[in-house]
């Protein structure tokens, strides 16, 4: 089941009626067993109730049964079948399908919705860029039988007020592609101070291991000084295992630093994040069961990991404080551990590593940026390493983050769950409905960002810039943890290989995104590097 297509209302119940029985006055059939194989049917109708003629010659005809029995068993009959009918509608048609005048696409299909509209469209992201462009920054469509409600502007999405706001989009979507309990329906309380200590324990991660990321970043560093001055750099690799050691180690501690230990965590971690970005979201992973087998055996091997350092860490103490060190402080059950480790873990992961290689990526296509990002590395670092106080200093690297973040539109859909009635635009939203944020739609909306396909960091020189972002969630009070985590990773990283090489693009190479929960390059991006002089 997709993760937007919430439990249905049951079909309607056939139901057994044993009146001929009692009409014909033979006894009533044994109700000790009840018949398994054959299903029930309705009786056939109720003739009218005529009084019998007595035949010629013949006995005297079984007393009559009374008109009020005749009646009772038409009632029970009308009755029954009412009830099955509005079974059957509410069953076809539940109450999200009470549509609000929401422009948008009717289901294509009664099961599926316009699930084959996604498909045909190649992402969730790509379908409403074009939903989006034909009806307006506000469409509805259907997934499954549910209703969902689409924003697609900066204006509207200011004026959708949610009970749950509090709450970040992201990792509501991924708990529940996950199976996870959503913290929507827990206790408001609970969940805020879960998410406090959440987001303690990626502040002081990343204070704890600045000098682990200096390391790891050089260790990079010297692999590419290593390569002849003309050969191409797997950018999309060497970023993803850069990232992977940057997060098993931050997360869980020393015992990553064995190669062996990482390989094996981003074998189960790449059978599980493949399934995220697409099985769920084109419902392909319920039909295949060999691929479902697969990343459910990659899921129950992952939360084994993750069991175990639990385990090795409880109640002991370390030289480097780690992420799962601040959950076990909390007063939370090891499952809620397990939860929060496996969004940070697969999330940290995967938006790190896209964020470096786009950021990177970008980098090579303008010599100008580049020039002007080394400038301010050596003026605020010189030659020494990075530290976490310099970093507040860093704002054009900064820019340069937050503009790689709207250009490649890193993370293009979010979703909420609208608990309560609302209003966008002078339309209804009804309860429950899911409230999808088309953020790679407002990325590129060019009333929001002039010249939007444009790699231009400058444009965060302005305030309102900032704010949009900031509405958007990739930076201010809204910035989720694990993006949090990846700027300041990618900000070490920069300040590692921009101060020692030139980074170039290679000729003739065209880039093409994959849109997925986290958007990544669609095949391998090359690029070529000199050491600066």
């Amino acid at each position: 089941m997709c993760c937007w297509q919430w439990p249905r209302y049951p079909p309607p119940c056939r139901v057994e009626l044993e009146i001929s029985s009692r009409r014909r006055g033979l006894p009533m059939p044994c109700r000790a067993e009840p018949s398994r194989a054959e299903p029930c049917s309705l009786p056939s109708p109720v003739r009218p109730f005529l009084p019998r003629r007595r035949p010629r010659g013949g006995a005297e005809p079984p007393p009559l049964r009374r008109p009020g029995l005749a009646m009772l068993d038409f009632a029970i009959f009308a009755v029954t079948f009412l009830l099955i009918l509005v079974g059957a509608v509410l069953y076809l048609y539940p109450a999200s399908r009470q549509a609000s005048g929401i422009p948008g696409l009717a289901p294509t299909d009664e099961k599926d919705g316009n699930l084959p509209d996604i498909i045909a469209s190649s992402s969730l992201h790509e379908f409403l860029v074009n939903l989006h462009e034909k009806y307006g920054p506000l469409v509805s469509f259907w997934f499954g039988r549910r209703l969902v409600v689409s924003l697609g502007s900066i204006d509207l999405l200011k004026q959708h007020v949610n009970p749950n706001r509090l709450l970040d989009p992201f990792e509501t979507m991924l708990k529940s592609l996950l199976r996870y309990q959503s913290s929507l329906n827990g206790d408001t309380g609970e969940s805020h101070m879960r998410r406090k200590l959440y987001e303690n324990g990626v502040t002081k991660s990343l204070q704890s291991n600045v000098a682990l990321i200096q390391k790891l970043s050089e260790e990079l560093l010297a692999k590419w000084l290593s390569l002849p001055e003309a050969q191409h750099v797997p950018l999309c690799q060497h970023m993803l295992g850069f990232a992977m050691k940057s997060v098993t180690q931050t997360a869980m501690g020393s015992s990553f630093e064995d190669d062996r230990e990482v390989i094996r965590f981003r074998r189960h971690h790449d059978a599980i994040w493949s399934e995220i970005g697409k099985g769920f979201l084109d419902g392909s992973l319920d039909k295949n069961m060999t691929r479902k087998k697969h990343y459910e055996d990659a899921l129950v091997e992952m939360e084994s990991i993750l069991k175990k350092v639990t385990k090795e860490r409880r109640g002991r103490s370390f030289n480097r404080h780690v992420f799962i060190d601040t959950l076990l402080q909390g007063s939370l059950s090891d499952q809620q551990i397990l939860e929060d480790t496996m969004i940070f873990s697969l999330a940290g992961c995967v938006i790190t590593a896209n964020l470096c290689t786009w950021a990177v990526y970008f980098l090579t296509t303008s010599e100008d940026v580049q020039q002007n990002l080394y400038k301010e590395l050596d003026r605020v670092l010189g030659k020494g390493p990075i530290t976490h106080e310099k970093m507040e200093q860093l704002r054009y690297c900064r820019q340069v983050l937050c503009e790689t973040v709207r250009t490649a539109k890193l993370t293009p859909i979010a979703a909420q769950l609208q608990e309560l009635e609302g209003r966008v635009d002078q339309h209804t939203i009804p309860k429950e409905t899911l409230v999808l944020y088309a953020l790679g739609v407002m990325l590129q909306d060019s009333s929001s960002w002039p010249s939007p396909y444009k790699f231009d960091p400058d444009r965060f020189n302005e305030e309102l810039a900032m704010k949009n972002l900031s509405l958007l969630g990739f930076s201010g009070s809204q910035e989720c943890p694990e993006l949090r985590f990846a700027y300041m990773v990618a900000t070490v990283l920069l300040s590692v290989l921009v101060r020692k090489l030139y980074l170039h693009p290679v000729k003739g190479q065209v880039m093409e995104a994959k849109y997925e929960l986290v958007t990544s390059p669609k095949e391998e991006a090359w690029i070529t590097v000199s050491k600066r002089s």
